[in-house]
């Protein structure tokens, strides 16, 4: 199973736990870590690029906002402090799951 697959089954996963079986319209974004900066605070923003020309996209992230790193869900602390610490941030690759109605992060998950 590559990456990809897992990135997605892992965002699939968390967006459903989240959702509580209500109808749930989200976009999923596959972006290089060097294109992505973690919020600050647990009620801060994710700001990330779709592609290294395109504009910045700034998304709200919330209390619910689930983090994982390589298949394990940690919080917002830990998660920021091993994605800093990734060596190769073209090739590794961050999933975001974006709830478009409210306009807020669901989850994102990295692999390293």
């Amino acid at each position: 199973m590559n990456i990809r697959t897992q990135i997605i089954i892992v965002l699939l996963g968390l967006g459903l736990a989240a959702s509580g079986g209500a109808e749930v319209i989200s976009k999923a974004y596959e972006l290089k870590l060097s294109n992505f900066q973690a919020p600050a605070s647990q009620n801060g923003s994710v700001i990330f690029k779709e592609c290294d020309d395109c504009s910045p996209v700034i998304v709200r992230v919330t209390a619910a906002t689930r983090y994982a790193i390589n298949g394990t869900e940690v919080g917002l602390t830990d998660f920021a402090k091993a994605i800093m610490q990734a060596n190769d941030r073209e090739n590794t690759f961050v999933g975001v799951l974006h709830h478009l109605e409210s306009n807020t992060v669901k989850s994102i998950a990295v692999w390293i």
